[in-house]
């Protein structure tokens, strides 16, 4: 049979998960921060059609406040999101990794990778996720987006009351540093596993991965996934859209 005429291997499926049930206390009293609107649209709505402007990604599953899945879900089907990909709301938990937790368990079995992406980074580009679902498809159990810092770090000893001088006890060397985004990726299996095993020292699903003795690996993020925390984020993020509006036409 001629290369030609091969049938194409059927790959694996791929969902994301988005954890939106928190509140976002940073940015000031109000909404949810994932509700939050971003050039007349919520931040939420941005970070969905982010990850479904990929055509890897087929299912994107928004986790909601525990008592806002109706609420969520009606602010999803008021906004244009692409016909090819499927997108379901569920409750979400107490916190982040409940959250992630309950939004694997939704998730149909035909699904072997899952992208973990913050609601918070509206504005990831396609690149991104691209890179991030090729990489597990290579064969890496989990994978980040991450970026190279441009500042100086330093290690310090905490302060006992806040706002006091801490003293540096180490400066890092920056060359073997980098700042992780979203998303991330990850076998299946490996993701459940470490959400049924791992319940300390959790910073991201990544380091859940790393304690079971699994190699995560980075490939490069994009300085426009940028985390909106604070309201001088969302002029950051304004000013993205605005030069995205400019160099696409409209």
């Amino acid at each position: 049979m001629s290369d030609e005429s091969r049938p194409t291997p059927v790959q694996t499926p791929v969902a994301a998960v988005i954890p939106a049930a928190g509140r976002g206390v940073r940015l000031g009293p109000g909404a949810p921060k994932a509700l939050r609107a971003l050039n007349g649209t919520p931040i939420l709505v941005h970070a969905v059609r982010a990850l479904a402007a990929s055509r890897r990604v087929s299912l994107v599953v928004v986790v909601a406040p525990p008592d806002g899945a109706a609420e969520v879900k009606s602010l999803l089907d008021a906004h244009a999101l692409p016909d090819r990909t499927d997108f379901l709301v569920v409750p979400g938990g107490e916190s982040r990794q409940e959250s992630v937790r309950l939004g694997l368990d939704a998730l149909p079995p035909q699904y072997g990778i899952v992208l973990v992406h913050d609601a918070a980074r509206p504005l990831v580009p396609v690149d991104t996720v691209d890179a991030v679902v090729e990489a597990v498809r290579d064969g890496a159990p989990a994978v980040v987006p991450a970026l190279p810092l441009a500042d100086t770090v330093k290690e310090v000893e905490p302060a006992a009351v806040a706002g006091d001088p801490e003293p540096v006890v180490a400066t890092p060397a920056r060359a073997r540093l980098r700042a992780v985004q979203t998303p991330q990726g990850f076998d299946r299996e490996t993701l459940v596993r470490a959400h049924e095993t791992v319940t300390e020292n959790v910073t991201d699903d990544a380091s859940m991965v790393e304690q079971l003795g699994l190699t995560v690996v980075a490939v490069p993020g994009h300085e426009e996934a940028f985390k909106v925390t604070r309201p001088l984020d969302l002029v950051l993020a304004e000013a993205v859209l605005a030069r995205r509006r400019l160099n696409d036409g409209f």
